[in-house]
């Protein structure tokens, strides 16, 4: 693709359907900001879900420790690897800066989840390349595009 990376809105068309699919495709690895461990909240079912699908999660939480059989990295500056989508579950108001740190890692995909938006953290990444996608949960899209089991993520 060439261009301005393109900021996916919360509807869904043909060429927004194209471009989440090849998201989907071409991802291996996704740094979840935000992780947690409290399996009631959506941060720890959608990338449990996800890994189910045969990503790897590299989770990130200041707390530390591990998270689906992964080390939890206490910052993106910690993951170890490449990282293909950032994926956030945290306040927009530290979207700018999780979007700063994104582009200084090579990520190619900021993922605001469900409810997250920020117009500076779009600027942020689309700037340097990355594409953006903001309030829509990366599990729930998974689904939606036929890609996984058409039950919710437990």
């Amino acid at each position: 693709m060439t261009g301005t990376p393109p900021t996916l809105p919360a509807i869904m068309d043909d060429v927004l359907r194209d471009e989440l699919t090849r998201i989907y495709r071409d991802t291996r690895t996704i740094a979840v900001v935000g992780a947690s461990a409290d399996e009631a909240k959506a941060a720890h079912r959608i990338p449990r879900y996800l890994q189910q699908q045969g990503y790897r999660i590299r989770p990130v939480n200041p707390r530390g420790g591990e998270l689906f059989g992964e080390p939890v990295a206490t910052s993106l500056a910690e993951v170890e690897g490449p990282v293909d989508v950032i994926d956030v579950f945290r306040p927009a108001a530290e979207a700018a800066d999780i979007a700063r740190q994104a582009v200084r890692i090579g990520a190619k995909v900021l993922w605001l989840q469900l409810g997250i938006a920020d117009d500076e953290a779009r600027r942020i990444a689309e700037d340097a390349g990355l594409t953006v996608v903001m309030d829509r949960c990366m599990g729930a899209t998974h689904q939606e595009l036929g890609l996984g089991p058409v039950t919710a993520p437990a």
